[in-house]
């Protein structure tokens, strides 16, 4: 099993939950963040006063796939964010040991 975290666009979200849900993504967790990247938050002008937004405001998904799936989910998450402009995000993939559906305790694969 591996966990993906995918970090968007906020205005993206919609588009990847339906990409995910095509791609056969039974469950997913969403979490508003802030951060920033390389580019260390953007500068902003209002009433003509120019100021800095270092964290911006992301989306997070949290992801638990069988392994099999990883490749699928994540072209399809790439096609859909994918603005070609900076900040459009990332993916991260991390491997999970085990999972436990806590109502029928089933362990592993089936779990998800």
């Amino acid at each position: 099993m591996k966990k993906i975290e995918i970090v968007i666009r906020p205005e993206k979200l919609e588009s990847v939950r339906n990409a995910l849900e095509l791609a056969g993504c039974s469950g997913l967790m969403i979490s508003e963040i802030e951060g920033h990247g390389k580019q260390k938050g953007v500068v902003q002008q209002w009433r003509g006063e120019k100021y800095k937004v270092e964290l911006l405001p992301k989306i997070k998904i949290d992801v638990v796939v069988k392994d099999d799936d990883v490749s699928k989910l994540t072209r399809a998450i790439v096609d859909v964010a994918c603005t070609g402009e900076i900040g459009d995000g990332k993916i991260f993939i991390s491997p999970v040991e085990d999972a436990i559906r806590i109502r029928t305790k089933e362990k592993g694969d089936i779990a998800l």
